[in-house]
């Protein structure tokens, strides 16, 4: 875990698994932070790849910038980010708001991204109906707290079977969401109401991409997931059973199996 100067905002990150592994950067999700991705750090650093997992500027122990966190300032973090440390290409890997960080990468960042993992995201530009909702979600955060908001979507976060089903799982999710600061959470929805349109990236790009989606995602269901497969010409879709929104946390192994045969074709 180091702090490191990225675009004008000290990101906290961990940088794990051997120096000369291919790099793998992981992008959390809203509202969470990077302890999200231990249980693909470890596969993946005992398989020989570089993690970096970095937390969101205003997320885990990363700094708050109050105001609007636009995903193309957060894509920016993260490119300096890999270029202090000397990495000229990362695998690039999102689940939610993260996938579509992944994308922006991606769009203004193009050299950067050797190969791209997206997870239970969406390329599609924010509706008007989306914009409204989370501008009025920031201010309810802020009013009110993390807590209330996370107690009616952990459900919608995990699939409903495996918030009773698996305890633990379900209160790392929700310690998660309540920690994170509503200053930072409310700066990056105000900023992903702004999101654009990403399938045009997606359909130009040559590098190889995974996609993942659980079953029972309800947020971004498997025929978003499909949609993107039918977009993109270099892809692969894996649709993890037995999970919702965040398959990595609820079927780590089933998602570690994906992810670590998709690295070892490219």
């Amino acid at each position: 875990m180091n702090p490191q100067f990225g675009n004008g905002v000290n990101v906290f990150f961990d940088d794990l698994g051997p120096r000369d592994g291919t790099p793998v950067i992981l992008i959390h999700g809203h509202p969470f932070n990077r302890t999200m991705w231990a249980p693909q750090t470890a596969a993946l650093t005992a398989a020989g790849y570089r993690v970096i997992a970095p937390d969101l500027r205003g997320y885990g122990e990363s700094p708050v910038v109050p105001g609007k966190a636009l995903l193309a300032d957060l894509a920016d973090d993260l490119a300096a980010l890999l270029a202090r440390l000397g990495i000229e290409q990362a695998v690039v890997g999102g689940v939610s708001m993260g996938g579509q960080i992944a994308m922006e990468l991606r769009l203004r960042h193009p050299g950067v991204v050797r190969a791209l993992v997206l997870c239970d995201t969406s390329p599609e530009p924010e509706t008007e109906d989306g914009r409204k909702y989370r501008r009025e979600l920031a201010e309810r955060l802020l009013a009110e707290g993390m807590r209330g908001y996370a107690e009616e979507v952990i459900d919608k976060m995990l699939a409903p079977y495996n918030v009773t089903g698996m305890p633990e799982a379900a209160a790392r999710v929700s310690a998660m969401m309540c920690a994170t600061d509503p200053e930072g959470a409310a700066a990056a929805l105000r900023g992903r109401a702004e999101r654009p349109d990403y399938r045009p990236v997606l359909a130009r790009a040559a590098e190889p991409c995974l996609l993942l989606v659980g079953a029972d995602d309800v947020y971004t269901p498997v025929a978003d997931a499909e949609a993107m497969h039918a977009l993109m010409p270099h892809s692969v879709l894996t649709v993890i059973d037995g999970a919702g929104h965040l398959p990595g946390v609820e079927q780590p192994e089933a998602f570690n199996r994906a992810l670590l045969e998709f690295l070892a074709g490219l």
